[in-house]
């Protein structure tokens, strides 16, 4: 017979939950790790015409591999514009996951009108709008979350008059240990740190990393899926005559 068979009904109960227990803890990590199809995610027959043209220059699988969100995740995305970014990383995470598309109050009308407009269809339905300032994005209550992605807008925080340090630390502190911060934008040329951003769209990449790593951050990963070398990084970037030199990083709030 069985050892469990002869033992107490109470604790044959306990020994197979314990067990259950085991196999799930065994078995979770396999999920979290199995590759994503971002391809297919892109290829959903319910993406819009204009998203599909702006995923000729974005390359949207490779950001979506380089941030590295998974189904059941909870994402920050902030300012998000129309939600073009809002929209894949809900579509990336799922019905299990939440997005959190972030915002200012001073965000121009066209922006915000797409967004509602693109907040009306299926694959926005776990997003949460939120219209917050950039050093405070979120309600108190949000906290814990996975990722936190930052595209092509941090050269507007200097004319926004954001408190740059003040908003890292709060990125800092609403990221559960081992969260990810990804930030990309338009590289501006060495020594024009963030005075360039009103006039070029563009802001240095070594103040960028100096600022976010003062805030408590680690640089894990640099993506250069985007870079350009052949960008003089000295015109606006709807002007620039070669494709813009875009940088991506990584970062992460130690465990």
């Amino acid at each position: 017979m069985n050892p469990i068979d002869r033992a107490p009904s109470w604790l044959g109960a306990a020994l197979m939950l314990i067990a259950l227990a085991a196999i799930g803890g065994c078995s979770a990590p396999g999920r979290m790790d199995a590759p994503i199809d971002y391809a297919a995610l892109l290829a959903a027959p319910d993406r819009s015409e204009a998203d599909r043209r702006a995923d000729q220059r974005r390359k949207p699988a490779e950001i979506l591999a380089f941030t590295g969100v998974r189904p059941g995740m909870k994402v920050l995305d902030m300012a998000t514009g129309g939600g073009y970014s809002t929209e894949l990383m809900a579509r990336a995470v799922g019905p299990s996951g939440v997005v959190y598309g972030q915002d200012a109050p001073t965000t121009i009308a066209n922006a915000r009108n797409a967004f509602e407009a693109r907040a009306k269809t299926p694959a926005m339905r776990n997003v949460v709008r939120l219209m917050r300032p950039f050093d405070d994005p979120v309600p108190a209550q949000v906290r814990d979350l996975d990722l936190v992605s930052f595209f092509n807008e941090y050269h507007e925080m200097p004319r926004a008059k954001v408190d740059r340090a003040r908003m890292n630390r709060r990125l800092f502190e609403i990221l559960k240990p081992g969260g990810v911060l990804v930030i990309s934008d338009h590289s501006a040329r060495p020594g024009d740190g963030d005075r360039v951003g009103s006039t070029l769209h563009r802001i240095e990449e070594s103040l960028v990393r100096r600022e976010v790593e003062a805030a408590g951050f680690r640089l894990v990963a640099e993506g250069g899926f985007l870079r350009n070398p052949g960008d003089r990084r000295d015109s606006a970037i709807f002007k620039s005559p070669v494709p813009v030199d875009d940088f991506f990083l990584k970062f992460e709030k130690p465990r």
